[in-house]
């Protein structure tokens, strides 16, 4: 074995405990060396599939081949959609100056849309959001910003020429520009398509477009539906844009968002940094529950740190709690307890990632528990799956989860022997049978669940031999494609969605089979192509 595959292996081994409690959520994940410095920075639509992508995956590039065996350490932040991780990606490269990331030369910030400040205003993209004229963004996708540009000048017929020419241009002649140079539109008109602009760009859609469909059904009650339709493709172009971000706000001062959860004897409690509108970060802290925690967590964290101008929480605290914070701050500090709007969807992201990160494998298991109607949580699950080329090198795989996690000190292999060519019915039948007949030689702990990958037929093979061990343990299979559950008893699936938690625990758990599966089986082709 290369010093490289040993490096990776610890490194590997080093990141594994928080490698299997990243969620299947959007975010950033964060890469630190041994001394906890942040080597790498990055976003993700589902961040453990992209995380143990880095070492699942053998034919990296000579840089991302140093990152992971540098990575000893692993952080990650869930946000609400993919949009929110790349624009907190951005904000945690510009603090953390991570040596493994890409170092931009061009902009310090995302391109903006830019109105300019003249008689007739012009609409322009801008990567300086600073000056005169008014600068909406940043955005964070070249594709979304080029869109909405494209689509607000031409919705709304604003000039994008440097000089208002003399004579009309190819725009005004394809009906994008509603030519000021030529007089085609009085100054207010055209002030009053610059101000919707304004406010479809600056977020305050709702009343626009409440009035915009008003105004559309008059037209259309009037027959003028020529009209109509251009205020219908306006109302969608607007109602695009209500999509804004909660993690970049236009704010002036700074933010701590705070929210926590007791479980028995303990508090886990997440802390929000938010600086001029932008989340920057995360803090998570657990300690014992005493009657006045929060009260002591503040005033402790605070002593060294400098309170922000706005503290958002769950709860309003005590009076005197309030003005200590203003007095280290020396200035007042205002807590605020959001009911709704932005703050409280801040307040929201919080919570989850307090879920997610102190209680994401137990909530996994509950909503199995609901979902199936099991007797007991199921602690220890174990699932089966077949893997061959065309019947030939058939093998089978077993892994186990234990407490929401992967237990791969209990993962099994398995060549097939009583199987000759394609027959996932009695593959399945016999790693079953084997499994469970040792167990049962051996009076070893049973699993309180089993999932088999695949339908119906795989289900009734795996139940069959269950049956003939005399062994009472419940069981399920997972079918691809609509991601189908399957029990006992029943001609059809579960009416289980397949993006719901108990689904997506599911899925995760033979997904793991079916990469143990495939990696025996490359190595069996691999050594008979050796030998």
């Amino acid at each position: 074995m290369s010093y490289n595959e040993i490096a990776r292996k610890y490194s590997y081994f080093l990141i594994m405990i928080a490698l299997y409690s990243l969620p299947h959520n959007p975010g950033c994940y964060l890469f630190t060396d041994g001394q906890g410095t942040v080597i790498y920075v990055g976003k993700a639509r589902d961040l453990k599939k992209r995380v143990a992508n880095y070492f699942h995956k053998q034919d990296h590039g000579p840089r991302t081949e140093a990152l992971i065996l540098a990575a000893k350490g692993l952080e990650y932040i869930v946000t609400n959609t993919e949009v929110e991780a790349l624009l907190l990606e951005n904000t945690l490269i510009k603090k953390h100056l991570p040596r493994y990331n890409i170092k931009l030369k061009d902009s310090s910030r995302y391109a903006c849309i830019e109105l300019t400040e003249e008689r007739f205003p012009r609409i322009r993209i801008s990567r300086k959001a600073s000056g005169k004229g008014s600068f909406f963004g940043p955005f964070t996708s070249a594709r979304e910003r080029t869109f909405v540009y494209q689509l607000l000048r031409k919705t709304f017929g604003l000039r994008t020429c440097k000089r208002l020419p003399k004579r009309a241009c190819l725009r005004y002649h394809l009906g994008h520009c509603m030519a000021p140079c030529l007089g085609k539109i009085g100054e207010a008109d055209y002030q009053a398509r610059v101000k919707r602009a304004a406010s479809a760009l600056g977020g305050k859609t709702g009343e626009l477009v409440a009035s915009l469909q008003g105004e559309m059904a008059q037209l259309s009650a009037r027959q003028e539906f020529e009209r109509a339709m251009e205020l219908r493709d306006e109302i969608a172009a607007l109602q695009h844009l209500q999509e804004r971000q909660q993690v970049e706000k236009s704010r002036k001062y700074d933010q701590d968002v705070l929210s926590y959860q007791v479980d028995g004897s303990s508090v886990f409690l997440m802390l929000f940094k938010v600086y001029r509108g932008t989340l920057e970060g995360k803090e998570d802290f657990v300690f014992a529950q005493s009657e006045n925690f929060l009260e002591e967590f503040l005033v402790q964290y605070y002593s060294e740190r400098e309170p922000p101008e706005e503290l958002i929480m769950e709860e309003t605290p005590d009076e005197s709690l309030v003005d200590f914070l203003s007095h280290v701050k020396g200035k007042k500090v205002r807590v605020t307890v959001p009911k709704q709007g932005e703050k409280k969807e801040l307040l929201e992201l919080a919570k989850k990632n307090v879920e997610i990160c102190f209680f994401g494998d137990r909530m996994k298991m509950q909503a199995l528990v609901e979902a199936l109607y099991l007797p007991k949580t199921p602690q220890v699950i174990e699932c089966f799956d077949i893997s061959h080329l065309a019947g030939t090198f058939s093998v089978g795989s077993m892994v186990q989860f234990r407490g929401g996690r992967p237990d791969k000190s209990n993962y099994r292999r398995f060549k097939i022997k009583s199987v000759q060519g394609v027959d996932d019915f009695a593959s399945i039948a016999e790693i079953v049978r084997r499994r469970y007949s040792r167990l049962k030689e051996e009076e070893t702990e049973m699993p309180d669940l089993i999932v088999i990958d695949g339908g119906k037929g795989q289900l009734s093979s795996a139940l069959a031999e269950l049956r003939e061990l005399r062994l009472k343990i419940p069981i399920i299979s997972l079918a691809k494609g609509e991601e189908e559950i399957y029990v006992p008893g029943l001609d059809g699936p579960l009416q289980i969605k397949k993006n719901e938690k108990a689904s997506l625990y599911v899925q995760e758990i033979r997904d793991e089979a079916h990469r143990f599966a495939i990696a025996y089986n490359r190595l069996l082709r691999k050594k008979a192509i050796s030998e």
